[in-house]
């Protein structure tokens, strides 16, 4: 059985996303749960399957991995969900490999097949058309819906009384930027990092390094906007690179010695191996944008003389379900307050909200899906 639903499609690359009618199957299988969608944000990875720099993807689609909302049915095997649940959607894991057991569950060693295939665990799809032609899904989620069916370990359930318009981008963005460094870097009190490229996930790491309690927080951007919000979360100094050499302004900074660690959201080359020689020696960088882009070897003299360290870190090396209720709970305590980058559109606004998140006017865009949802009812 099926029912109709709305889903932004990408047709085919470089395609603007199309609101249209579709099917998804509205009787979840064993460890399968159906979401009513209140509210999604939108995130680089998703411009990134449409331009195509994150990546093969089995066209059409409908992508969307920053979901909020309410569950509607729960499969026979599902024992964590029950039908009312308020929940936040964020990435799959098989919860069985050696990684997902020693608490790396982004490290999965099927992790790309269940994010990325496109299909549900099985190989059936959870989108069709009216005709019954395919329609594929992301990271077992696709939240750009008004009803999308996900598997149960994408789900973390929080209080009802929390707003689910403002929560769904915790599920990646800003799990990615603040768990980076809480889980990947895990910097101690009193040392220096560098936050290059200050959107969502570049502002949750910043305000997660201000909780961690680092002496110096220099953010690097190029629009000044940002750059005066990145002020208002806790950055120490600021530099627009567009004005000068942001490399050297860090090694002013540290007394010449450069930051214990940096974090490069823009996956631009250039800049990446930029931040490794803003790195003091046996400095830690994670570049952690989606993108085509290479990072090449450095000098012997930058990487090995110096001891400095490439750490990779997907999804922040964070538990989804204990990582965003983390969020939460310093959300409520005033300590991460990501709803201040949010603004809002309505689910036709989909392609206006994306553009906005292309150029930097908006930091992080969340569509309201369900414009008749009333918090904490």
């Amino acid at each position: 059985m099926s029912r109709q639903i709305t889903g932004a499609v990408i047709e085919e690359l470089n395609a603007p996303f199309k609101l249209e009618t579709l099917e998804v199957d509205d009787q979840p299988k064993a460890h399968e749960v159906l979401v009513h969608i209140v509210a999604s944000g939108i995130c680089h990875s998703d411009e990134a399957v449409r331009n195509g720099s994150a990546g093969d993807y089995a066209y059409p689609g409908v992508v969307g991995h920053e979901g909020a909302g309410i569950v509607e049915k729960v499969g026979s095997s599902v024992t964590t969900v029950k039908e009312g649940d308020h929940v936040i959607l964020s990435y799959d894991y098989d919860g069985t490999c050696r990684h997902c057991l020693t608490g790396h569950p982004s490290s999965c060693i099927n992790w790309g097949k269940l994010n990325f295939a496109g299909v549900r665990p099985d190989g059936s799809v959870a989108f069709t058309r009216e005709d019954g032609s395919p329609i594929h899904n992301f990271f077992n989620q696709s939240s750009f819906t008004t009803e999308t069916l996900v598997q149960e370990r994408n789900i973390t359930v929080i209080d009802k009384d929390i707003d689910l318009r403002k929560v769904g981008p915790l599920g990646c963005g800003f799990v990615t930027g603040s768990g980076t460094v809480f889980n990947g870097l895990n910097p101690k009190e009193g040392t220096t990092i560098a936050i290059v490229g200050t959107g969502a996930v570049g502002s949750a790491a910043l305000m997660a390094a201000k909780i961690k309690g680092c002496s110096k927080i220099i953010c690097v951007d190029i629009h000044d906007s940002r750059l005066e919000m990145a002020k208002e979360l806790g950055a120490t100094d600021t530099i627009n690179s567009l004005n000068e050499d942001w490399v050297d302004k860090v090694h002013e900074i540290t007394n010449g010695e450069g930051v214990d660690f940096a974090i490069d959201t823009t996956g631009i080359s250039a800049i990446m191996h930029q931040a490794i020689t803003a790195l003091a020696s046996g400095g830690h960088l994670a570049p952690i944008a989606v993108t085509a882009k290479t990072l090449e070897f450095m000098p012997w003299n930058e990487i090995t003389a110096l001891q400095k360290h490439v750490d990779g870190v997907l999804m922040g090396d964070a538990i989804p379900q204990i990582g965003i209720q983390t969020l939460i709970d310093f959300w409520q305590a005033g300590e991460f307050p990501f709803d201040k980058l949010e603004k809002f559109y309505t689910f036709d606004q989909v392609n206006e909200a994306n553009q906005a998140s292309n150029d930097g006017s908006v930091i992080k865009p969340v569509m309201v899906i369900d414009q008749d949802y009333v918090p904490g009812e």
